[in-house]
């Protein structure tokens, strides 16, 4: 009788005590899927196994901070992908600039080839890419695990966690957006670039003494979440929505026809401005650094994250409400005492307005655009935009020609719309793309964690709009 092959639990928990060949059993049963992940993503086979010996030597570093060994698999993908994250990055390119044109791939670098490339020469890999990198990852991942592993759909399907009828979905669609003229090719290449023993004994050489846990390193698998993004990333996307927000909220300061109503409309854009700029740097940054040294899972980092973000999102909302309550009141009450002169007063010039509308509609929508580029999701990144241009406009025809509390009503309305789209925009996508970008699921449970945390805010801004409506005079 053939015994059956211990579980991931056992494996590594004989590795924590001390046996290599343990290690090295994980390695040979994942070695294919973690390798086709990182080639799926980066589109070169050599930096693909560099990418995933990397991988497999942190996880012998940091198995003791894997607090559920059944969990291997996903463990060691959250590794992978956080490599490839940090691999593009550093290499300043995406995966599609890999494949160099045919002409340019005549001559081998003097070096001792990799296991990969004694196989197939340079001018076949740049084949191989360059047909693959036209088909969508979705699609791209099944494609490449079908072939290294024999063709076997039902494996397939274990190493992503699919139905095997998805995993045949996506098999068929990814076909068919192969070239006719090199499938065969690309399939019989495959197939022979799958890392074998040679890969396993390269990891074993490579592994420190023994799999201890550095200190202050927080778990691999969250190491997604923590990555930096680059100059891009962190400051420019961001910044240039902050940017544009605090120049249009000056414009509107500036607007204000009382001197009264100014003071108090510089009062709250200093206000609201250091909150905001605040609680998105170095707030933010230290619960990610408390997030660091507590070594938090997977779940708790994203709790707080969740939690952190829609408190931002309430302030935000209260400061909103009763700052426009408090400027309407102010406005009535000038218009009303003969304080304003409204049929002399005008309304903010064409350019003005055109200025404030992108501003605003910047402060709101930058972010989004750059976490859906980020996400590689270039349509929804597209349909942002979009929406971002529209309710600009919307904006500039609204308040063209009013002046007062017309003008005010007008913002407000525009407002609530924005913020009724960005809350529509993240139950659709804020899910798929930080399971995109960080390679897990946010939350337990996380259909109804976002859709729960909208609700919650919808009756936040119900409740004070009733607390802060104005007593009728009698």
């Amino acid at each position: 009788m053939i015994a059956a092959p211990d579980s991931d639990a056992e494996l590594v928990s004989r590795t924590l005590a001390g046996d290599r060949d343990a290690f090295s059993r994980i390695v040979s049963r994942y070695q294919i899927l973690i390798c086709s992940l990182a080639y799926s993503r980066i589109g070169h086979l050599g930096l693909s196994e560099d990418v995933a010996q990397e991988t497999f030597i942190t996880a012998w570093k940091h198995l003791r901070l894997l607090r559920e060994p059944d969990k291997l698999r996903a463990w060691l993908c959250g590794i992978v992908r956080n490599r490839i994250h940090k691999n593009l990055q550093r290499e300043g390119r995406e995966p599609v600039q890999v494949a160099e044109p045919l002409e340019a791939v005549a001559e081998p670098p003097a070096r001792e080839a990799l296991p990969s490339e004694q196989t197939i020469g340079r001018e076949e890999e740049a084949i191989l890419w360059r047909s693959l990198e036209r088909i969508p990852e979705l699609y791209r991942e099944p494609l490449i695990l079908f072939y290294r592993e024999h063709q076997s759909i039902e494996q397939v399907a274990a190493e992503l966690e699919l139905s095997e009828d998805a995993v045949k979905q996506r098999l068929s669609r990814g076909r068919k957006l192969l070239q006719e003229e090199v499938q065969a090719f690309v399939e019989d290449t495959l197939r022979r670039t799958a890392p074998g023993q040679g890969f396993s004994g390269a990891v074993l050489a490579a592994l420190p003494a023994a799999p201890a846990a550095a200190a202050g390193v927080g778990a691999a698998g969250k190491g997604t979440a923590m990555a930096p993004t680059g100059l891009l990333g962190i400051w420019l996307a961001p910044l240039v929505g902050i940017l544009g927000g605090i120049f249009a909220h000056w414009l509107i300061v500036r607007a204000a026809p009382t001197a009264a109503e100014r003071r108090v409309k510089k009062l709250a854009f200093v206000s609201l401005w250091v909150f905001v700029l605040a609680w998105c740097w170095p707030l933010q940054m230290a619960v990610r650094a408390l997030g660091e040294k507590f070594q938090w899972a997977d779940t708790t980092f994203y709790a707080v994250m969740a939690t952190y973000w829609w408190l931002y999102a309430a302030i935000c909302v209260g400061l909103t409400v009763v700052m426009f309550r408090r400027f309407l009141a102010m406005r009535r009450h000038s218009e009303e005492n003969g304080e304003t002169n409204t049929s002399a007063m005008k309304p903010m010039t064409p350019g003005t307005r055109a200025v404030v509308a992108a501003g605003v509609n910047l402060a709101f929508f930058s972010w989004l655009i750059y976490v859906a580029w980020r996400a590689n999701d270039p349509v929804w990144a597209a349909v942002v935009t979009v929406i971002m241009v529209v309710l600009g406009g919307l904006y500039f025809f609204q308040t063209g020609g009013r002046t007062g509390t017309k003008v005010m009503q007008a913002v407000a309305r525009q407002l609530v719309l924005i913020w009724a789209v960005i809350l529509v925009i993240l139950n659709c996508r804020l899910e798929a793309w930080i399971k995109t970008i960080h390679g897990v699921s946010p939350l337990p449970l996380s259909r109804w964690v976002i859709p729960a945390l909208t609700l919650g805010l919808v009756l936040w801004f119900g409740i004070l709009m009733v607390v802060t409506k104005p007593k009728r005079r009698v």
